[in-house]
């Protein structure tokens, strides 16, 4: 896959623990989760893979507590989901998924964005199909081989399995992440350093320093809009 997973996740958790706007986006989507369907995890897939992925972010319990409560409250606050697309230079792909309350605002912010720092917005479509829908779990202490083998005990299939530094990623179909976890789970791990549904290009672009100066610039000022939840791209960074 050549994203080295873990590298690009320690640096965005580090990024965003220093302001601590992931629990806020956190809080955000599992509030969103509890309130479409039941706020208990276990009666609720969403809510539950929701809740794996905070894990992985070490997000405290307080702030998944506070978020689960507002939606048993009844809490009229509504967010729509919505998902845009567009290009940075040569060639860069971006995906960017927002949960709002107010579509004229953030789309406004996303564009801006964008056009600031040398992107444009495209139409939707435009970008996604070049990217795949992706289950990712990692974990450490086990080796590819151990892991290959619990996967073929339980009868579950991955696309890839990669040994990254000390982690093991997995990765696989999003309707086989839950079955990929509890295949890990029925095997004594229970503890992921990475549990996501991501967005993966089927294409990774290098970009010159400028352009790549420039590239993260753009991407920096997507991630700090409040109402952005995930950024995807296919530019390899060199992480």
């Amino acid at each position: 896959m050549g994203r080295k997973w873990n590298n690009i996740k320690e640096k965005k958790a580090s990024k965003d623990a220093n302001t601590s706007r992931i629990y806020a986006k956190f809080g955000r989507e599992i509030y969103v989760a509890a309130k479409q369907g039941e706020p208990d995890p276990e009666l609720n897939q969403t809510l539950k893979f929701v809740l794996e992925r905070a894990k992985t972010y070490s997000v405290p319990k307080h702030i998944v507590d506070r978020a689960i409560e507002k939606a048993k409250g009844g809490s009229e606050e509504n967010y729509d989901e919505l998902r845009y697309e567009g290009f940075g230079p040569n060639g860069s792909m971006v995906i960017v998924d927002a949960l709002t309350n107010n579509v004229n605002r953030t789309a406004s912010e996303v564009r801006a964005a964008f056009g600031k720092n040398g992107g444009n917005m495209g139409v939707s479509g435009s970008v996604a199909y070049m990217f795949d829908s992706t289950a990712v779990i990692g974990m450490e202490g086990k080796s590819e081989e151990d892991v290959m083998e619990i996967l073929m005990e339980a009868d579950v299939d991955a696309r890839d399995i990669i040994e990254e530094e000390d982690s093991v990623i997995v990765y696989a179909e999003p309707d086989q992440f839950h079955a990929v976890q509890e295949a890990f789970k029925g095997a004594g791990i229970t503890e992921f350093t990475v549990a996501e549904l991501t967005m993966l290009a089927q294409n990774d672009v290098e970009l010159s320093e400028d352009d790549q100066a420039q590239f993260e610039k753009m991407i920096d000022a997507i991630e700090d809009l409040e109402d952005v939840q995930q950024v995807y791209h296919n530019v390899d960074l060199g992480e």
